[in-house]
């Protein structure tokens, strides 16, 4: 009888675990670079598949990523079960670099989504901001995860290579429209900020006490090199694109991956995955 009362023990033990680690998420930042033909052998016609199976390989539910064109944005688009949020940040439809945000449709309901650009003077339309040398934009989706009912917030973004004004600014507008969005609601912020850990940009969200870093929090880290590589073997050791989390979230696992195929990268970024468990619906 005692042994019986263990194994029941180890198979309500089991089945609890594998109940919880069916409520995680994966979720990730990828700038993936833009089609650009210059690229040669980089160019996006011999990486998309190797970018695309990276996708299908760490299993992300949802992700944001960068840089994307129209054209790669239909051929991510094209992978089973996923849809996207976004538009281009040139005309606020096609034109110019997205910061869209994809999902899995049996995991995640789309509930509403939006663009606005990092801007001070207008939000809501295509123009630059501050010293910005580029048009900038912050892509959002609200979801209800099917597992958990719990409904949570993924804001994109993608700050300007070369205005500091702009970035500091852009941080402070993207903390305000979070609050005006989502109000109380748990939120993931995901992008490439173009400024290490060490910048000013990058504390006034881990600062805020409201979003905190994945590497930060998460319990067991693969991270032993920066997020850009140039598409070279010897990456720089800055982390430039991060994933943030409100305390609704819980970072069991962060990496970066630093995957290659025959000597050569998916993208001249590496993308940032971080593997988060919630509190279910109650």
């Amino acid at each position: 009888m005692k042994y019986k009362n263990i194994l029941l023990l180890i198979v309500v033990f089991t089945i609890t675990i594998a109940d919880l680690r069916a409520q995680d998420l994966n979720i990730a930042s990828y700038n993936i670079r833009y089609n650009n033909p210059g690229d040669s052998l980089d160019a996006w016609p011999h990486r998309k598949d190797l970018l695309r199976n990276m996708v299908r390989f760490y299993d992300f539910d949802v992700f944001g990523v960068q840089e994307a064109l129209a054209g790669q944005i239909k051929d991510l688009s094209e992978m089973d079960n996923y849809s996207y949020v976004g538009v281009g940040r040139d005309d606020g439809k096609t034109k110019g670099e997205y910061a869209a945000i994809f999902y899995k449709k049996d995991r995640l309901n789309l509930i509403s989504s939006g663009t606005f650009w990092l801007s001070a003077t207008d939000t809501e339309h295509p123009n630059k901001g501050w010293d910005a040398v580029l048009p900038r934009i912050c892509t959002w989706a609200s979801f209800q995860d099917k597992k958990t009912g719990l409904q949570f917030y993924h804001f994109n973004t993608h700050f300007d290579h070369v205005g500091v004004e702009a970035r500091r600014e852009s941080s402070k507008l993207i903390m305000r429209k979070m609050k005006e969005i989502a109000g109380t609601s748990a939120v993931m912020l995901t992008g490439d900020f173009n400024v290490s850990q060490e910048n000013e940009s990058y504390h006034l969200f881990n600062n805020s006490g409201f979003l905190k870093d994945a590497f930060d929090t998460a319990s067991i880290k693969l991270s032993n090199s920066g997020t850009f590589n140039g598409f070279k073997l010897t990456p720089t050791t800055d982390r430039i694109d991060h994933v943030f989390l409100s305390n609704a979230f819980t970072a069991r696992r962060y990496g970066v991956l630093t995957n290659s195929f025959m000597g050569h990268f998916p993208s001249d970024h590496f993308p940032v995955m971080v593997v988060i468990s919630q509190a279910a619906k109650n």
